[in-house]
This record gives structure tokens, C-alpha cells and sequence, in this order.
């Protein structure tokens, strides 16, 4: 069985058994991969309670070279500086996302010259391109009809997702100057208000929704 039939298998499989993992990438390149730590686990507290899917409680780790990588529909990639792939790690997470697995980028400041530079070697033909408000990732569970909200202020640049497109399928949301993950972490973790924590939670859900309905 190739790894498209398995990945294939183990998210319709693990959809049936409500047991749907999600999880944070691990990459090389000295940026902080664990940033936001309680960032993940409220956004899936948040889908469970608000949305027809039963996630799994914990997120778990993965590293774009493992196999276990096929085990999650959806994986999440965040940090505030460098990001380095190596080409096994290009080669699988290729494979991953042409197969119906889903990436989102959440750029914590700082990392935007770094992930660019090493999608560009996954998909040295596609660009990443800022998505229409009208687009459907803004208009699922939650309606943003500006687009994707700004949370965490750092210089005053508006928010832009920003999309790869493989044949007509999103196969990875790039969330810039947005800062999704600290409005997921904890209330209290920074100065953003209750609204914007409650504002990311929506948005995240609307990823998320729309990764398990367009796989």
C-alpha cells in the first residue's frame, strides 16, 4: 500500500472511530517548533464543543520525515524564526499534502523569509497567494467577511492568509501578521482581550472545518 492509500485509509479510519489526531510540526533550523504550548489544545477543546468532530484531546508531535506524519488529516506549523527541511522531509511532505493531508503555517513573527523559502522547495512551481475574502476557509462554522482577523499586534501590518493551491484544492492556509496561535493560548497569556481569544478560536475552527471537509 503507497503512502496516498494510507493516508487515505488511516483519516476516513480514524474519522469512523471519532478519534482524529492532530499535530504540531517538529522541524530543524533553530526556530521555536513548541512555541504556544497551550495553543493547540484549547483550539481543540474549542472544535469539540462547537463543531461535529471528535478530535483527540492531546495534540501530538510529528517531524515531516516520519512515517508517522500519514497518521494526521491536519498538522500545524508555527515559530518565530528559522525553518529548515531537509529533502527527505521535502520529499514526504509532498507526498503528505498531494495525498489529502492539510498544513497550516501560523507565522508567530519572524519566520515569513524562512517558510516561504522552504515550501518553494516542496512546490518550486506553485506561490502562495492571498485569498479572497469570499474564499470558503472564512465562511464556515464562523463568517469573516474581511478575512482572517488580526490578534496579536507586533507592527501594525494588516493579516493576510495566504493559500498554496494544488489543482484547484488548498493544501496549505498560511496565516501572516495574524498571530492565530497566541489568541488560541491560554487568556491571560498576553495582553490581547477575551474578544480576540474568542476571535481566533472561531477562525482556527474555520481551518480546521474546512481541512476535513475539502480533503
Amino acid at each position: 500500500m503507497n503512502k496516498l492509500l494510507i493516508l487515505f485509509f488511516l483519516f476516513y479510519s480514524s474519522t469512523l472511530l471519532g478519534q482524529i489526531k492532530l499535530a504540531k510540526v517538529k522541524y530543524s533550523g533553530g526556530g521555536d517548533w513548541y512555541a504556544n504550548k497551550t495553543a493547540l489544545p484549547n483550539l481543540i477543546n474549542f472544535c469539540n464543543s462547537n463543531l461535529p468532530l471528535k478530535l483527540s484531546n492531546t495534540p501530538e508531535t510529528v517531524e515531516l520525515s516520519s512515517k508517522q506524519l500519514f497518521n494526521y488529516p491536519f498538522i500545524h506549523l508555527t515559530g518565530h524564526g528559522n525553518v529548515l527541511f531537509n529533502e527527505s522531509e521535502v520529499q514526504n511532505l509532498k507526498t503528505y499534502l498531494l495525498g489529502g493531508g492539510f498544513l497550516h503555517i501560523d507565522d508567530n513573527y519572524g519566520m515569513d523569509v524562512y517558510i516561504r523559502r522552504e515550501m518553494k522547495k516542496v512546490f518550486p512551481s506553485l506561490e502562495f497567494v492571498e485569498l479572497p475574502f469570499t474564499h470558503a476557509i472564512y465562511h464556515q462554522k464562523y463568517n469573516f467577511p474581511t478575512g482572517i482577523p488580526k490578534i496579536h499586534e507586533h507592527d501594525g501590518k494588516p493579516a493576510q492568509g495566504f493559500g498554496l493551491i494544488y489543482k484547484g484544492r488548498l493544501i496549505c492556509f498560511y496565516s501572516y501578521e495574524s498571530d492565530l496561535g497566541n489568541g488560541w493560548e491560554d487568556v491571560g497569556t498576553y495582553s490581547d482581550p477575551v474578544e480576540k481569544h474568542q476571535e481566533a478560536l472561531k477562525m482556527g475552527a474555520n481551518i480546521i472545518q474546512f481541512a476535513f471537509n475539502n480533503p
